[in-house]
């Protein structure tokens, strides 16, 4: 009966940037309940339970993970090779010269195009099968969460964290660990949905990032004021928060004229949401600066990709 209590609980019952804050009911209702709000810093949090969310993180444990479709992978490519394009500019070295690290790197898409500019690039990867797949192809991966891997003091120039931080319980460990693992001036790039886009405001239960049955494990919801806050809490200083991206309705939730005519309006406000910082997904460039050491709370664990077991 304990185990099965157990189970039950909300995975997450504080705020994962680290507020003191309560969290309150908000008036997006999900499958798994109320949607909470930390008082704080406003960040968003499912009331899935333990065992639902382990459950649906099941699904990148598989040989493919979440390498992209045949449709889709030129489009990744370019959007990756755009990223990696900013960090080279952002470091002011040549892909040659910097060591990056892709935490959640699944079966390797990212660290692929990373070595084809001539990137150094490794990645850590919890899902074994997927880790092995990556291993297979000859990428260098680390099976296991970040902190289990036990990297030495400043190893790495970049690290990146795509769209893992929506499924960690505690962010600020895990920022703190890429804190410790980064050379001083070394980047920290994040990206994740803005729970405050123009998106999210109308779409409300319907947004794509709130779905855990269309993505699993997501839990945790960021916006621009909570990642700034993860940020100084972390000891990084942000060089750069963009969003872009603005949509009404997923494809077919609407009959196929109204999503096309509503495709046509997101494409009208896809400029104004960027300038606004309303888009519906969120890019963060965060630096380490000098030799600065973040304030570790007493037994602070770092956290791995994907969440903690």
């Amino acid at each position: 009966m304990a185990d099965m209590h157990e189970k039950n609980r909300p995975y997450l019952d504080s705020c994962p940037v680290g507020c003191p804050s309560p969290l309150v009911s908000t008036d997006i209702i999900l499958a798994e309940g109320l949607l909470l709000r930390c008082t704080g810093c406003g960040q968003l949090v499912s009331q899935c339970s333990k065992q639902r969310y382990h459950q649906c993180m099941a699904e990148f444990d598989n040989p493919r993970g979440t390498l992209p479709g045949p449709d889709s992978i030129a489009r990744y490519a370019r959007r990756a090779r755009k990223c990696l394009a900013g960090i080279t500019r952002s470091l002011e070295r040549s892909p040659q010269e910097i060591r990056l690290l892709d935490v959640g790197c699944s079966t390797g898409a990212f660290i692929t195009v990373a070595h084809r500019m001539g990137f150094a690039a490794e990645g850590v990867e919890p899902a074994p099968q997927a880790a092995r797949s990556a291993q297979a192809a000859g990428l260098r991966v680390h099976q296991g969460l970040l902190e289990e891997i036990a990297f030495p003091d400043q190893a790495f120039d970049a690290v990146t964290l795509f769209e893992v931080i929506e499924h960690v319980r505690e962010t600020l460990p895990l920022f703190r660990e890429c804190h410790r693992i980064l050379r001083p001036d070394g980047l920290l790039v994040a990206g994740t949905g803005n729970a405050e886009s123009w998106a999210a405001s109308f779409m409300a239960s319907r947004w794509e990032y709130f779905q855990i049955e269309r993505h699993g494990g997501h839990v945790s919801f960021f916006n621009p004021f909570s990642i700034r806050l993860l940020a100084e809490r972390s000891g990084f200083q942000i060089d750069s928060l963009k969003t872009r991206s603005m949509r009404f309705y997923e494809k077919g939730d609407v009959p196929p004229i109204m999503y096309r005519l509503a495709k046509i309006a997101s494409e009208l406000l896809n400029l104004p949401s960027q300038l606004f910082g309303k888009g519906h997904d969120m890019l963060v460039f965060l630096r380490k600066k000098g030799d600065s050491s973040p304030i570790f709370h007493k037994g602070a664990k770092a956290a791995g990709a994907r969440g903690q077991i």
